[in-house]
């Protein structure tokens, strides 16, 4: 487990040191991570259902971005997991990406994919 965390958190330190990803994108996806850790909700956790729909809505947002917007070299320059868990996971993230409005989308994030891939 704590093999896991420190993956993960070297991860997204490389991921975050990358010059392919706009300023901009990094810093939406910091406050969402921070939402994201953070007691204080949007909608509070004691609402039934709604409660939790905060949390699923950015958790889709950012895994969209991850696995959906960005061009897999980039992600995969700094995974440090198999492509078999790359490849599933991308799998979760294109069936919960129909969460987000895909203007919502668009509104958020800057990062342009390349028009060669």
């Amino acid at each position: 487990m704590l093999e896991t965390v420190k993956s993960m958190y070297q991860f997204l330190k490389d991921v975050a040191n990358d010059e392919r990803i706009p300023q901009r994108d990094k810093t939406i996806l910091l406050g969402l991570l921070a939402l994201l850790i953070s007691p204080f909700d949007i909608i509070p956790d004691w609402i039934p259902i709604l409660g939790q729909l905060d949390d699923i809505v950015i958790l889709a947002l950012i895994a969209d971005y991850f696995f959906n917007k960005l061009d897999d070299e980039v992600l995969l320059a700094h995974w440090p997991w198999g492509m078999k868990r790359f490849i599933a996971l991308k799998k979760y993230a294109r069936m919960i990406a129909w969460i987000t409005p895909d203007k919502l989308k668009d509104k958020v994030w800057s990062y342009r994919a390349s028009p060669y891939t």
